[in-house]
C-alpha cells in the first residue's frame, strides 16, 4: 500500500521516533478524540515538539501516516490472502471486513480528515487496484454482478465508511450495511440473516430511537 508521504530511510534512532509518533497518535485519537493537540501526542510518546515537527510538517500528516500504517498492517496482510484465494468475491468480503473494522478502530482518525478524499486517495490507490482484480475475478467466476465498475465499488466502499460516523468508536455496526452491500454486489444473495441492528448513539440529551419494521420517521 503506497506511503501517503515519502520518506527518505530513516537512522534507527530516528525510526523508533517515529514509531513511537504514530503509536502515541493513535492512542490520543482514540482517547481524547480528532481535536487532540500535537503537544500532547508529543508527550504521549516521549518526545519533545522539535523531534515530532522534524518527521511530521502537521497534525495532518501525522494522521495520514498513523492510517498508513494500520491499513498496512491490517488490512495488506488480508488482502495478499485474498488474491490468492479461489474464491474471489469471498476475498473481496474479508477484505472490505478488515477495512471497517480498521476505520471502526481508528475512527477519530479518520474524523480529522473526514472530507479530504484527496488525502485518502493516497494512501488506499493500491488497495483499490486489488480490489479492482478481485471484483473482475468475481465477475467472471459469476459470484460477483458484472454490471457493477470500480466506480460503483469506490462509491460503496465510501458509503460504508461514511458509516463510522454513525456509531460508536469500535463498535461492528458496521457489519449490518456490510451485509446489506454483498447482498447488492453477488449474483446470488447469501442465505443467511442480517447481523444484529445496533442503534444510532443518540446526541447527548436526545433519547435514541428505534423504529419498527416498516415504520416511517415522523
Amino acid at each position: 500500500m503506497s506511503l501517503a508521504v515519502a520518506r527518505k530511510p530513516l537512522r534507527a534512532d530516528a525510526a523508533r521516533n517515529v514509531d513511537k509518533i504514530i503509536t502515541a497518535a493513535r492512542q490520543c485519537f482514540r482517547q481524547f478524540g480528532p481535536e487532540v493537540p500535537l503537544q500532547t501526542i508529543a508527550t504521549t510518546a516521549g518526545v519533545g515538539p522539535a523531534t515530532l515537527f522534524r518527521n511530521f510538517a502537521d497534525k495532518e500528516e501525522l494522521v495520514l501516516a498513523a492510517l498508513n500504517r494500520q491499513l498496512r498492517f491490517t488490512v495488506d496482510p488480508v488482502m495478499d490472502g485474498a488474491l490468492a484465494d479461489i474464491d474471489a468475491a469471498a476475498g473481496l468480503l474479508r477484505v472490505l471486513e478488515a477495512l471497517m473494522a480498521a476505520a471502526s478502530d481508528d475512527a477519530n482518525l479518520l474524523c480529522a480528515v473526514a472530507g479530504r478524499r484527496e488525502l485518502l486517495t493516497g494512501i488506499t490507490g493500491s488497495l483499490m487496484e486489488s480490489i479492482s482484480v478481485l471484483l473482475a475475478r468475481g465477475q467472471g467466476q459469476g459470484s460477483l454482478r458484472t454490471d457493477i465498475s470500480m466506480t460503483d465499488m469506490f462509491r460503496l466502499l465510501a458509503m460504508l465508511i461514511g458509516v463510522v460516523d454513525t456509531m460508536e468508536p469500535g463498535s461492528d455496526a458496521w457489519r449490518r450495511p456490510l451485509a446489506l452491500v454483498e447482498d447488492a454486489i453477488r449474483t446470488v444473495r447469501p442465505s443467511r440473516p442480517l447481523p444484529v441492528l445496533v442503534p444510532v448513539p443518540a446526541a447527548p440529551g436526545i433519547p435514541t430511537v428505534q423504529l419498527r419494521p416498516g415504520a416511517r420517521p415522523e
